[in-house]
């Protein structure tokens, strides 16, 4: 396998089910040592995706190749990837060790060597002396670390993460989280992890795979897939959005209500009078100190203030945006240094740069 190609393909694949299409013809690579994010709402087929991979499904066209080897027709036992699923799949009559060893076992490796490469694997996952343990003596975020022992125990070339933080609680999520993001790059094994959960794709991919109703809608960065929505789907999708209705006035520039903004950063072509969405996140609504004859710049009256910890989500609207209303992120001092509250008033400028527009 040459240095830049990838270490795991996908052509053309497809899958459908009766009638129904689950894939309608996915195109990917993913380079070697890569963490990569399937993304999308229930019923996207990003789970399809991951069980075509792991060969417990088979594609109804397309083709797979991991390591430039053809996988597509192979059976799981002879492809070279572990599993973790978010119900852990632990044996429950077995201890932790016998969990673990469960795939050295059946390769025929000496006793001695895989009880090495156990205490190794439980040291890794930061539960070092606990062999001798049932399942059943563990919380679910130490099941879920043992799950991912046995899934490296064989140190295959590639690691699935079927939904693994889905059932934990939301503060073992973020922690175990953050522990198998530094495990992945400690090993350096390419990773796909299915997920619905944006916060967590964000946090931890190298790369996010957007999907929706069986296609990739965008492949990208966290950033790029943030800041730069490809999509309409996208944008709603990923994050807090604000889509207001506006026309175009010409190049550069758009109508909400009565009042034209300018929009360096606008997604799209078009012609004035054209119909259009913008789409913009809360945090670039700016209410900090603006200089007289700022661009952007319109008056809003908060109308509901939804107090998030150290910020707070406000939604506002003004004569300016003709009925439309912005959700806008200011922080707790900012709203009690100014003194506001529902009903006060106060400037707003929308940031060019970052408004989207989509027919």
């Amino acid at each position: 396998m040459e240095l830049n190609s990838p270490y795991l393909e996908l052509q053309g694949v497809a899958k459908q089910f009766g009638s129904f299409t689950a894939l309608q013809g996915v195109d990917l690579q993913i380079a070697p040592g890569e963490f990569v994010c399937f993304l999308g709402p229930s019923g996207c087929g990003k789970t399809t995706l991951l069980r075509i991979v792991a060969g417990l499904e088979v594609p109804t066209r397309g083709r797979l190749l991991q390591a430039g080897r053809d996988i597509t027709a192979l059976p799981p036992a002879q492809r070279d990837y572990g599993i973790v699923f978010q119900s852990y799949a632990l044996f429950p009559n077995l201890t932790v060790a016998d969990n673990v060893a469960y795939g050295l076992v059946n390769r025929r490796q000496p006793r001695a060597q895989v009880r090495a490469r156990v205490g190794e694997l439980l040291r890794l996952v930061g539960l070092p002396g606990s062999e001798d343990k049932f399942p059943a003596q563990l919380s679910g975020g130490q099941q879920q670390r043992i799950a991912l022992a046995r899934a490296l125990a064989t140190a295959p070339g590639l690691l699935l993460l079927d939904e693994p933080l889905s059932a934990l609680d939301a503060i073992v999520r973020v922690h175990l989280r953050q522990e198998i993001k530094a495990l992945q790059r400690q090993l350096g094994v390419t990773t796909i992890m299915v997920t619905h959960d944006q916060e967590e794709a964000l946090s931890v991919a190298d790369r996010i795979v957007v999907m929706n109703q069986g296609a990739i809608e965008q492949v990208g960065t966290p950033m790029e897939v943030y800041r730069e929505p490809a999509t309409p789907f996208v944008a709603d999708f990923v994050g807090r959005i604000n889509a207001v209705a506006a026309t175009r006035c010409g190049e550069g520039r758009l109508r909400i209500g009565a009042t034209e903004f300018q929009g360096n950063g606008l997604a799209g072509r078009g012609s004035a009078g054209e119909s259009v969405k913008v789409y913009l996140r809360p945090e670039d609504v700016l209410a900090r100190p603006i200089a007289p004859g700022e661009p952007n710049v319109f008056e809003a009256c908060i109308e509901r203030i939804e107090f998030l910890g150290s910020y707070c989500l406000v939604t506002v609207a003004g004569a300016a945006l003709a009925g439309e209303r912005l959700e806008v992120v200011l922080s707790l001092n900012f709203l009690a240094e100014r003194q506001l509250q529902v009903g006060s008033c106060l400037p707003l400028k929308l940031l060019p740069e970052r408004l989207r527009v989509f027919a």
